[in-house]
């Protein structure tokens, strides 16, 4: 299923989450046209997503969002992002080989 997305929700709730990682915003929108692995998270109180992949400058990141519905069209709220760690990169390698 093909979601549109009319673009990010960023507030002073969730970009603080993501910046203190020091992963940009630039980096996590444009990280969404390089096609990562998004699956659901277990996270008991809302719906949210898990994406891990590469950014345009080659780097691994894990991001967690989800969706919101704001007038009537879709976002993407990213809730928390930072590298992944070198054991991570190699998982997530290994499984796509």
């Amino acid at each position: 299923m093909k979601i549109l997305i009319a673009g990010f929700d960023w507030d002073s709730g969730n970009w603080p989450k993501c910046g203190k990682h020091s992963v940009t915003k630039a980096e996590i929108e444009g990280f969404f046209k390089a096609s990562p692995a998004v699956m659901p998270d277990p996270y008991p109180d809302e719906p949210r997503m898990r994406a891990i992949g590469k950014t345009m400058t080659g780097r691994y990141l894990f991001l967690v969002f989800m969706f919101r519905l704001i007038n009537g069209q879709t976002f993407i709220r990213p809730i928390s992002a930072r590298y992944m760690h070198q054991r991570e990169v190699d998982h997530y390698e290994k499984t796509r080989a």
